[in-house]
């Protein structure tokens, strides 16, 4: 007999933790391999944990509703055969900082004194690291005099949130009774902050609480938008051929390979040309390095059932040709839309296309998916009346006309770059050729 560990599974790039909704198995059930023992939830996506072997549920580590670290042992299964080797929990170069970030063991200050590079000016702070210092008032000075209990003296999650603990419950010093008669006035109660969750409502209203994945949106947007610096850069382009080209072709494009065929296809082939020419769109940021990503891999925004949006993405689309990339789209959104997406799904996009004009929007200022550096929108394809400039002379005729916007990281992404990338996806679909086949 041996004891085997259920481990909250990874789920993706930026994932690190997800939420147990409820468990199929108990301890004393019997479980086969690859049965599910429980429902798991994400910020993007819900999710079935299979087991990993055939035997009998002896302990349950968590309870429903329980945030858990990836990588963490949720459960434990004993067997009738002898245990694997177990692997290394995490490797020592890729997800050494994923290691950090996660762990949520209290903070115990070793005896060795740590390395520190207070002072130095060159000192490494993850993106999470500054964005909790950032929320908590917590300034520079103090972050490079900060103990770092991580590789090479950096400061971890639980170097900064035991700093936090610390400075929470260390006595108030005595204060100047003359500097605080002279200089502190006692606020009347009337303008104290009220309690949000005391607020009184006037008037008709309907109080609803926001789902899981609404808070979890709500808080992915916030933390977006502290962590880049959002620039948006607009375009307006003749999508005239395109349309056209669509309506000619849309009928014996389903025929021919049974799907439908959307403009998001031929927005995402546009876009992908582009990023091949500028490829510092398709990158993210880690603290002073710029991770340029090889691979192009497109997040599609989607609406789904419940309101909310969900990003499934297509993976390696530069490898995929229209048809490919028709069926990757349709099979995502059906999916997204019918909540049957995986985590693998939603996870390793390096560049994110919203249709905003599908609601009618003819331009938008998204935000950007972390930890991603841009994100384009479209806006509704309209009919207007337009100058065309020929040999003969300029005249006016009616054409299929769209605007499309791209908020971008100004950490890393120039106004000029930005605003070069947007206009090369709008002569890209203006140039569209109306003669190709599929």
């Amino acid at each position: 007999m041996s004891t085997i560990d259920l481990i909250m599974p990874k789920l993706g790039e930026s994932i690190m933790e997800a939420t147990i909704l409820k468990w199929h198995k108990k301890p004393g059930d019997k479980v086969e391999t690859d049965e599910t023992v429980l429902d798991i939830a994400t910020d993007k996506v819900d999710s079935e944990v299979p087991s990993t072997t055939d035997g009998i549920i002896t302990e349950v580590l968590y309870k429903e509703n329980d945030v858990v670290p990836i990588g963490e042992v949720i459960a434990k299964i004993e067997t009738s055969g002898e245990a694997p080797e177990p692997e290394e929990k995490y490797s020592n170069h890729q997800e050494h900082e994923e290691a950090e970030i996660m762990e949520e063991v209290p903070y115990q200050p070793e005896e060795k004194k740590s390395v520190s590079n207070a002072g130095s000016g060159m000192r490494f702070y993850s993106p999470l690291v500054l964005n909790i210092a950032s929320s908590e008032g917590i300034s520079m000075s103090e972050l490079e005099n900060m103990e770092g209990t991580g590789q090479d003296g950096r400061v971890s999650k639980k170097d900064i949130l035991a700093y936090l603990e610390k400075r929470k419950n260390a006595p108030r010093q005595k204060e100047d009774k003359s500097f605080q008669s002279a200089h502190v006035h006692e606020v009347p109660a009337t303008t104290q902050r009220q309690d949000f969750n005391a607020a009184v409502y006037s008037g008709n209203v309907e109080i609803i609480e926001m789902d899981r994945m609404r808070k979890m949106i709500a808080k992915h947007m916030i933390d977006s938008q502290n962590t880049s610096a959002h620039v948006t850069s607009f375009s307006e382009c003749d999508v005239t051929n395109l349309v056209l080209w669509r309506e000619r072709n849309k009928k014996e494009f389903e025929k021919r390979e049974g799907e439908k065929i959307t403009f998001t296809p031929l927005f995402i082939e546009a876009i992908i040309k582009c990023i091949k020419k500028y490829p510092l769109i398709n990158s993210s940021v880690d603290g002073d390095r710029i991770i340029i990503k090889k691979d192009i891999n497109i997040g599609m925004a989607t609406a789904m059932p419940s309101g909310n949006l969900i990003v499934p993405v297509i993976k390696n689309a530069d490898q995929l040709n229209l048809t490919g990339l028709t069926k990757q789209v349709n099979n995502l959104a059906n999916a997204a839309r019918n909540n049957k997406l995986n985590p693998d799904d939603t996870a390793n996009g390096t560049f994110t296309v919203t249709n905003v004009g599908t609601f009618g929007s003819i331009m938008g200022t998204p935000i950007i998916n972390q930890p991603q550096v841009a994100i384009l929108a479209v806006g509704a394809i309209k009919k207007r009346p337009v100058v065309i400039e020929t040999e003969q002379g300029d005249s006016i005729a009616i054409r299929h006309m769209m605007f499309i916007s791209m908020s971008y990281d100004h950490r890393i992404i120039d106004g000029a770059l930005g605003s070069t990338f947007l206009n090369a996806v709008a002569k890209e679909l203006e140039n569209f050729d109306g003669k190709r086949g599929f």
